[in-house]
């Protein structure tokens, strides 16, 4: 492992361990009273099953590139998600998401940290999935930037989370088909062009199912200028495997 945080993460992650004897968490996968995160439910990620596709991320058969990426290139570079989206990573994410636990962020910024390591990636700075206005004002916070904030300083790379905009607001995705997915969201975001020019940035969100807020996202960067664009969630929804399959899904554990 080589991450290294610099005093930026330390002081950050002091401040949340002091809230935490005041405010004594919950974790968010299962709940039990000390813990924002415990290391139970961290010993029970379970990466994406290998081979993945070698842009996309998305499981397959065969090793190499999958015939959807063969046809139509996402814009990013490549995708990758630190685990399956089932228990207890599920929850937590809905608890960090519809719940308010806004503490849960810098708590599995530590994991996704972790894996980003291992994938030897090299970016310059790192920018959330942005909200719409509008659902800003309904969430009061961006669950992606939770995360994405001590990610950036665990990393020691530069946060960004005004690089990029939302410029209309956009249905949610739950519920779409993949084509409509990717409609639902086409020309959605903007990037500004003098914060993101030239550099390499890892784009970040909690959940991935087909990508297409990533590719349009990507889009965006891309035509603003950016070098390389990688993708990078914390889970990775698998729709073509039941929740049966996904049970039973070979363990590769994060840890």
């Amino acid at each position: 492992m080589t991450i290294r945080p610099g005093l930026s993460y330390h002081f950050f992650h002091i401040l949340w361990s002091g809230l935490d004897l005041v405010f004594p968490p919950r974790c968010g996968g299962c709940g039990r009273l000390g813990q924002r995160w415990c290391a139970d439910c961290q010993r029970q990620l379970v990466l994406p099953p290998e081979p993945l596709c070698e842009i996309c991320g998305e499981p397959q058969s065969v090793t190499g590139i999958c015939e959807h990426c063969k046809t139509t290139r996402p814009a990013f570079y490549a995708l990758r998600s630190c685990a399956v989206f089932k228990e207890p990573l599920r929850p937590a994410l809905h608890k960090l998401k519809y719940g308010r636990d806004i503490g849960l962020g810098e708590a599995l910024a530590w994991d996704v940290a972790v894996y980003l390591d291992s994938l030897r990636w090299h970016a310059e700075a790192i920018l959330p999935i942005p909200l719409s206005q509008q659902r800003m004002r309904e969430r009061g916070y961006n669950q992606a930037g939770l995360i994405a904030h001590p990610l950036s300083r665990i990393m020691q790379w530069k946060y960004l989370p005004d690089a990029l905009q939302r410029v209309r607001h956009t249905r949610s995705q739950v519920g779409l088909s993949a084509v409509e997915r990717r409609e639902n969201v086409r020309s959605a975001f903007m990037a500004h062009a003098e914060k993101v020019q030239n550099k390499t940035i890892l784009l970040f969100d909690d959940v991935a199912t087909t990508g297409a807020t990533l590719h349009s996202a990507s889009q965006a960067l891309m035509s603003a200028g950016v070098s390389r664009v990688y993708a990078l969630t914390v889970a990775r929804a698998l729709p073509k495997y039941g929740l049966d399959r996904i049970e039973q899904l070979p363990s590769r554990s994060l840890y």
